[in-house]
């Protein structure tokens, strides 16, 4: 059986489908060479802006909280790995560091990037994923006014989330 191989990716921002408003988030290899938007759901987005803002609720939200029960019983997360698009959606998993055995755990990669940016771990994309995905070339320039920083864009996402309605929560594929 092949080994899979993989890059390491950073998350560089969230951004938006111009067409249906869908927020999209940006990774982009180490050499700065690949970038790949998945779309994910709206909520998603807003953990992983909160993530990259470092921003603090006074409870802890839900990725917070898979944090917390995951350090609560011994593990680490270690790593997420985006490894296979199928259909337009991609997979991820999870892994697990504890003192028993490795745990790894399939996962939406909007997840998975949450939680990967509040425990530090390493994002890594198997390289058939980013063949297969529709990936941007980063020597083509990349359109400034799609991906933009929830840190100087925070009215932006409050006027998208202020004009969506409940049903609006269901549309999405992550």
């Amino acid at each position: 059986m092949e080994e899979k191989k993989f890059v390491e990716m950073k998350v560089i921002g969230i951004a938006l489908d111009p067409t249906n408003n869908t927020p999209i988030v940006v990774l982009r290899d180490q050499d700065n060479k690949i970038i790949l938007p998945i779309w994910i759901g709206i909520m998603e987005a807003s953990a992983i802006a909160a993530a990259m803002e470092g921003v603090a609720f006074s409870r802890p939200m839900t990725h917070d909280l898979l944090k917390i029960v995951i350090e609560q019983l011994g593990g680490k997360v270690i790593k997420i790995e985006v490894i296979d698009l199928k259909d337009n959606v991609f997979y991820a998993l999870v892994s697990i560091e504890t003192d028993k055995e490795p745990i790894i755990i399939d996962a939406r990669p909007s997840d998975a990037i949450a939680l990967a940016l509040r425990t530090k771990a390493q994002i890594f994309v198997a390289s058939h994923v980013l063949e297969e995905a529709s990936h941007i070339d980063s020597a083509s320039k990349v359109d400034e006014e799609t991906v933009f920083d929830y840190g100087k864009d925070k009215d932006k996402l409050k006027e998208i989330l202020e004009k969506m309605k409940p049903e609006d929560f269901g549309k999405f594929k992550a």
